[in-house]
């Protein structure tokens, strides 16, 4: 199991710039797949970015070029930079974090940090 807490929401203006962070309980080296999530209302909860087979990337297409996922291993955080936000990227960002075990996908998340893009 593994507790995930996001930080680094609020409100920005459009064109501006976030970096949000997410803590892992436990070395996330032992995580299979980590990154982050958005679910805007109304929407289905969509991939923005994550780490999967250790070190492989993957966006989501809306935020390709634009948002940059990081981390620490010392610190057991995963970051997402934010750059040139939109309007339209307001939403709740989720922290997720994939282990497995016993060759089945565990999903845990956090409770979410919301981001406000908004002139």
């Amino acid at each position: 199991q593994v507790l995930l807490v996001e930080s680094g929401g609020g409100l920005v203006q459009p064109g501006g710039s976030l970096r949000l962070s997410c803590a892992a309980s436990r070395s996330i080296f032992s995580i299979n797949a980590m990154g982050w999530y958005r679910q805007a209302p109304g929407k289905e909860r969509e991939l923005v970015a994550i780490f999967t087979s250790g070190s492989i990337t993957t966006y989501g297409d809306s935020v390709k070029g634009r948002f940059t996922i990081s981390r620490d291993n010392a610190k057991n955080t995963v970051y997402l930079q934010m750059n040139s936000l939109k309007p339209e990227d307001t939403a709740v960002y989720y922290c997720n974090a994939g282990i497995l075990s016993d060759n089945r996908v565990m999903n845990y998340w956090g409770k979410g940090t919301l981001v406000t893009v908004s002139s």
